[in-house]
């Protein structure tokens, strides 16, 4: 019964493909290049459409992530392929393809009735030999690809799993192609769209995955060797089953010469040469970044959240992966070298005591971010190191969608510029004294807070501590200026005393700081929040520190600089909306306080050049758990964070402690964070030019 079974089922193989040769009869004989003058009338009118998605250039492509100066930083791909023109593929690829795969690729016009008939006979003869021709390869390709970049892969048949109607539109679809199409371009389309297996897709990332080479430079048995790989990319695997490739590569070789593409001597060299690979596997996504793995992951991010590029997440998702996309960003390559290499400097990624160190760089007046480099490993596997969250970055973007941020952390001192900036803008004068000794507030002391209430309290007959004792040698009345550069916690208390911290909030925001975790604007709800005790980004003090460089403009950070597909689509990327958010003369008088630091105040000992125009404040919390250095010059502004990720508790203090080789009663913010802060601002002087700060009104400094 099964005999008689599988003698009737190649009979109606037989008559249902002699019924396709007959449908298709007027496209079988004419090769692209004798139809269009000759042919008359309508009757090849059915092989003249194409769909749209029949593009020779329309396979997968990846992503890629560049820098300012176009050096690649990451990218993306579902399928690793990197489409070349044809007379960049080697001619022993063109040759070898052609003769193993399609021998009478440039007699047919897109299905070979010859190829069929023979077929046809060793499968009634109980053997198996294929007749797709590389046209119909090509397109059963094309049509994969479709699907795939559609969200469709469930949809995709293989094999026994196409019906006679699957196989009759892939002829017709050939013989369109063949309309349209030159066999140049069909087979530059093949090679760049067929599997080679380990993830390589295309000609150029099959000659650099096995052979470490472009395509242009691939060898005759190297070229044969990939060319019989298609047939059966797990049969044929270079990795695995290099005595199979070694087969099949000489039996492409053979043909070759039978076809006259290669002399008897290059044919038998060929044959002898070992196999030879030089496997270069690569590698895609921000974990094989080449620089800023953390920036990158922000890119993606900015990608995966943004409508412009997709209707949801996972369109937006096949768009990275799958649509050859050019993002060309705004990071400074080689100034976040230089970051990287402080931060790797500053603390070795396998802290056991789990600390981290942080520089991000902004360009004031534009927004643009030039660096982004923490010491942790981005890598999702469980190791000492490795770590994904962006020290950088707050936890959610401002439409409540993931950053992959830590969220920030506790700022110190670095609020206290803020708190400047509104008495500045209430119309006082930095040279007012105040009462630097009093550390005693009462509950219910009478801060004023026209957004809510100001509550807390530093009262001993509470049983609370005083006010934070920062210098016990500078408790006596100074100017608001020299207890902002000398970081005094009792001038800023005082002066809040005069001010109304709804204001104080608003001058924060209105500078771009946030509460790292919600996006809310710093919460002021608390006194012990006027010395930095809510969590903010370092980009957002970077930010922050720029709007007082920029003259009180305020510029929304910016990563993207142009996103553009495959099709040279350009995609809209948020812009920076610089404006005016604080009064310039504010301004003026922030950065002229702020240089005093690094020259008589907290940051006097940050080993930074001073020979031009810059700006600082450092900012330590308790326990010396969080340090921080951040300033400015009028070409770049820069937060440096050093301290510990995981949480503020006794366990996280940086006291008593050596770190490379450094006793430290308690780690200072113009310590570690100080000089990486330092090296970053130095290298990046000479490119990012400072102008002089201009002079405050002498009404704020009298």
């Amino acid at each position: 019964m099964l005999m008689k079974d599988t003698f009737w089922g190649k009979i109606l193989a037989f008559v249902a493909a002699g019924v396709v040769c007959g449908v298709l009869v007027a496209g079988l004989w004419i090769p692209a290049a004798a139809v269009g003058a000759s042919v008359a009338g309508g009757s090849i009118s059915l092989f003249n459409q194409l769909p749209a998605d029949m593009d020779v250039n329309a396979p997968a492509q990846a992503s890629k992530v560049l820098a300012s100066d176009g050096s690649v930083i990451a990218r993306f791909y579902s399928e690793n392929r990197v489409p070349v023109e044809l007379g960049q593929m080697s001619p022993f690829i063109r040759d070898g393809i052609v003769s193993i795969e399609d021998a009478r690729f440039y007699q047919h016009g897109g299905v070979d009735a010859t190829g069929i008939l023979r077929a046809l006979v060793v499968t009634a003869q109980g053997g198996r030999q294929g007749a797709s021709t590389i046209t119909q390869q090509y397109v059963n390709n094309m049509i994969i690809e479709s699907l795939v970049a559609q969200g469709k892969g469930d949809q995709v048949k293989l094999g026994a799993a196409k019906t006679v109607g699957d196989k009759l539109r892939e002829m017709k679809l050939a013989i369109a192609l063949e309309q349209k199409y030159t066999k140049e371009q069909i087979l530059a389309g093949y090679l760049n769209i067929v599997y080679f297996g380990n993830g390589a897709y295309g000609i150029q990332a099959a000659a650099k995955e096995y052979f470490n080479v472009p395509a242009s430079d691939l060898t005759l048995p190297e070229a044969a060797a990939l060319a019989g790989v298609v047939n059966s990319p797990v049969y044929y695997d270079p990795l695995t089953e290099p005595d199979h490739v070694v087969a099949r590569r000489n039996e492409v070789l053979d043909k070759m010469l039978q076809q006259g593409h290669i002399t008897a001597a290059q044919h038998d060299a060929a044959v002898k040469a070992p196999i030879g690979l030089n496997v270069h596997q690569s590698a895609q996504g921000c974990a094989a970044a080449a620089s800023a793995p953390y920036f990158c992951d922000y890119v993606q991010r900015l990608i995966l959240n943004d409508p412009a590029f997709g209707a949801d997440e996972t369109a937006r998702k096949n768009l990275l992966y799958l649509g050859g996309l050019t993002i060309r960003t705004t990071l400074d390559a080689g100034l976040e070298k230089v970051a990287q290499d402080q931060v790797n400097a500053s603390m070795p990624a396998a802290d056991p005591l789990q600390r981290g160190a942080s520089l991000v760089s902004v360009q004031p007046g534009t927004g643009k971010i030039l660096t982004m480099a923490q010491n942790t490993v981005y890598d999702p596997a469980t190791a000492p190191g490795n770590y994904t969250g962006n020290f950088a970055l707050p936890e959610k973007d401002a439409n409540g969608l993931p950053l992959d941020g830590a969220g920030g952390f506790q700022i110190g001192s670095t609020m206290k510029p803020f708190v400047f900036a509104e008495w500045l803008n209430s119309g006082r004068s930095m040279a007012t004294k105040l009462d630097g000794s009093v550390r005693v507030y009462k509950a219910g002391y009478p801060w004023k807070n026209s957004c809510g209430t100001a509550t807390g309290s530093y009262d001993p007959a509470l049983g609370q501590t005083p006010l934070p004792n920062d210098d016990a040698n500078h408790y006596y009345k100074m100017s608001v200026l020299q207890g902002l550069y000398q970081s005094i916690n009792t001038i800023t208390f005082q002066s809040a005393t005069q001010l109304d911290f709804c204001n104080i909030q608003k001058m924060a925001t209105a500078a771009g700081i946030a509460n790292g975790h919600t996006n809310q604007p710093y919460d002021l709800s608390s006194i012990a929040s006027l010395i930095g005790t809510e969590d903010v980004a370092p980009l957002d003090m970077a930010n922050a520190y720029a709007t007082f460089a920029a003259h009180g403009v305020h510029c929304n950070p910016v990563a993207l600089d142009s996103v553009t597909d495959a099709h040279g689509h350009n995609y809209p990327v948020p812009g920076s909306d610089c404006k005016q958010a604080i009064n310039p003369d504010v301004a003026a008088g922030v950065t002229y306080a702020l240089k005093n630091v690094l020259t008589k105040g907290s940051g006097y000992n940050i080993p930074v050049n001073k020979d031009h125009d810059i700006f600082a404040k450092t900012g330590t919390t308790d326990g010396n758990t969080m340090t921080w250095t951040v300033g400015a010059t009028t070409g770049i502004s820069t937060a440096s964070w050093f301290g510990s990720y995981k949480g503020i508790g006794p366990q996280w203090v940086n006291q008593d402690i050596t770190i490379n080789g450094k006793y430290y009663a308690g780690v200072d913010g113009a310590d570690i964070a100080g000089g990486q802060w330092a090296h970053l601002m130095d290298a990046a002087a000479p490119k990012y030019t400072g102008n002089p700060f201009p002079l405050p009104p002498a009404s704020m400094t009298q």
